[in-house]
């Protein structure tokens, strides 16, 4: 009896496989609908598969439109032409997923694929994580000429791929945002009642939870909610802000709740409106507790409730003598700051009178300092006050007359002259014998 072997099951050219939408992406159009990269039986290693589709007059204007300039020459366009990879599953819509040793080429030229895959793990090469891909810089935007797409992936034992392209919308997490809070916001009722159920004593447990604490800043950027959500599939009443899970999202898309590390996607958020009303109650609080019955009452620190106390009132006045008895002797013994002036402290001293020689031996310097000057100067009879720029010149006898009026008017710049704050009584006194003991000396300023 002869058994004829099977025929190879070959999948559907369209199967009906359905995308998981993607929260940041409108879809206005299906360009390729789900096609089947099928396994052919002439190539073994690889398989290349060729896709062609056009764009109408009304899709090339509406990417034209959203064209974006951005620095560098480069283009952004806000409407999107998609390529997606998914297995071809019906069970379920099915997340982005490439084939191994993926290659894509649209209309002949190489499209680079997004991100490094990670390296190789015990000699297998890892898969790329999935993303939608935006291939509209090497699209052909015109409704005349059609575009070509050639995939060429590795095959695997039991896995079947599909390739599908899009023309989207990209969004932005402000209008996430939006439409998150346009959804409505959840009761604080429905809040109440999970506290309940949680605070409810356990028959069979021997630790009873009376109260649950709950903070009111957000795990991601540790700072105050503003718009506090968590996911309906999770159980813990801690929320996260919207507004930032949604800006993180948008830059690199996981969908991940920062406090239990679970599957949050965009459909599953919620806005909780106890958390809410918590916020706009109490500005200054960072944590709350809540009771058994629903209720709530904030957790202030114990360092605000601190008073200042009255004993520390007496003390600035019994330190206010002490100060002042520390600033008389610094002015009275100055001494004692030349005495650490010229102390060498690498020298090791013998006795306490080699001490006493090398502070007395500091002063004695400073005595020295222009004293043959004065003692010359006041020999020879001239004026104590003598600037050392005054040129000297030599004048005959003067009339005493004249030199008393030029005396009295006469006024150094920058040093006020006390001659002219000389009594009356001191006026008469003849001056003019002690200037002719030295005609040579005679100083008259000239400017």
């Amino acid at each position: 009896m002869n058994l004829q072997q099977p025929a190879p099951l070959i999948p559907p050219v369209h199967p009906d496989v359905q995308m998981k939408p993607l929260p940041f992406y409108d879809v206005l159009d299906v360009l390729i609908k789900p096609s089947s990269l099928g396994a052919s039986t002439a190539q073994r290693y690889h398989q290349e598969k060729y896709f062609i589709f056009a764009l109408t007059p009304q899709q090339v204007r509406e990417v034209c439109i959203s064209r974006d300039f951005l620095p560098g020459g480069r283009r952004d366009y806000m409407v999107q032409i998609q390529l997606r990879f998914c297995l071809s599953e019906t069970s379920c819509p099915q997340e982005d997923n490439y084939p191994n040793s993926l290659c894509i080429k649209v209309n002949g030229k190489l499209f680079p694929l997004p991100g490094y895959a990670p390296p190789p793990k015990n000699g297998v090469e890892q898969k790329r994580p999935g993303r939608p891909l935006n291939i509209t810089s090497l699209v052909r935007l015109s409704s005349a000429v059609p575009n070509q797409i050639s995939v060429t992936w590795a095959p695997e034992i039991g896995k079947t791929y599909s390739m599908s392209v899009y023309l989207v919308r990209q969004l932005t997490s402000p209008l996430l945002l939006q439409r998150l809070r346009m959804k409505g916001i959840r009761n604080p009722d429905h809040s109440r009642a999970l506290i309940k159920e949680k605070l409810t004593a356990d028959p069979d447990s021997e630790i009873a939870t009376t109260s649950l604490r709950v903070s009111l800043m957000c795990p991601l950027g540790k700072m105050r909610l503003t718009v506090p959500c968590r996911a309906v599939t999770c159980s813990h009443l801690q929320c996260f802000d919207a507004a930032l899970y949604l800006q993180m999202n948008e830059k690199k898309p996981s969908w991940i709740c920062p406090v239990c590390d679970k599957k949050a996607a965009y459909e599953s958020l919620i806005i909780d409106g106890l958390f809410l009303e918590i916020l706009n109650d109490c500005s200054d609080v960072d944590e709350i507790k809540f009771q058994e019955d629903g209720t709530w009452c904030p957790m202030r620190p114990k360092k605000e409730s601190v008073k200042v106390p009255s004993q520390s009132i007496p003390k600035i006045e019994t330190s206010a003598p002490l100060r002042q008895s520390s600033v008389v002797p610094h002015s009275t013994e100055p001494s004692s700051t030349k005495k650490a002036d010229v102390i060498d402290l690498t020298l090791e001293s013998s006795s306490s009178d080699d001490d006493d020689e090398e502070d007395t031996d500091p002063p004695l310097k400073k005595r020295c300092v222009y004293i043959s000057k004065n003692e010359e100067m006041h020999a020879k009879g001239v004026l104590t006050y003598q600037p050392s720029t005054v040129r000297m010149p030599n004048v005959q006898g003067l009339d005493p007359s004249y030199l008393t009026s030029t005396l009295a008017d006469y006024a150094v710049p920058f040093h006020p002259s006390t001659l002219a704050s000389i009594p009356t009584d001191m006026q008469s006194l003849d001056l003019f014998s002690l200037i002719q003991a030295d005609p040579q000396r005679i100083a008259v300023q000239c400017y």
